[in-house]
């Protein structure tokens, strides 16, 4: 029997494979022309920032793959509008392809999945940041939302006051 990895990547596709499903299965539209044009651009700003996020994270020589221990805490770039650009992104893609194919229904997907990420994969990577790099994952999560937004004391929002 096939093995399936257990990493966000699969998740997202199944995600992806069950909205799709759903759509056939119910195809009751909702977001129409919207959805058409706002798909696939929140789809394709989903992977730019996941991309984004990879190509800082390999260059600051750490790892990307889930359960695996960082050698550094990566708080630049993308990481400092989000500690996890990586899900987010992903999160985008499949709330993008949500509008695009116009399944509503599967809202319940996207949270679910939201859900899971946060529980499976993005909490234990916290856990691990924080004991590894606990002065430093401390400042950055006091100034950078879990998935997206700054927090009101972040530095470089108190800059342009």
């Amino acid at each position: 029997m096939l093995k399936v990895p257990d990493l966000p990547p699969f998740w997202l596709l199944g995600a992806l494979v069950l909205t799709w499903f759903l759509g056939w299965l119910v195809p009751i539209g909702l977001f129409g022309g919207v959805g058409k044009i706002l798909g696939p651009l929140l789809a394709l700003a989903g992977a730019g920032l996941l991309a984004a996020a990879v190509v800082q994270m390999v260059s600051r020589r750490t790892t990307v793959i889930p359960r695996r221990t960082p050698s550094v805490l990566v708080t630049h770039g993308v990481f400092r509008f989000s500690r996890n650009p990586i899900y987010l992104g992903d999160a985008m893609i499949l709330l993008g392809a949500i509008l695009w194919w116009d399944v509503p229904v599967a809202l319940l997907v996207f949270a679910a999945f939201i859900l899971m990420i946060q529980r499976r994969f993005i909490l234990p990577e916290e856990a691990v940041l924080r004991r590894d790099f606990a002065a430093a994952f401390a400042k950055w999560s006091a100034q950078t939302n879990r998935w997206v937004g700054l927090r009101k004391n972040a530095p470089w929002r108190r800059a342009r006051k």
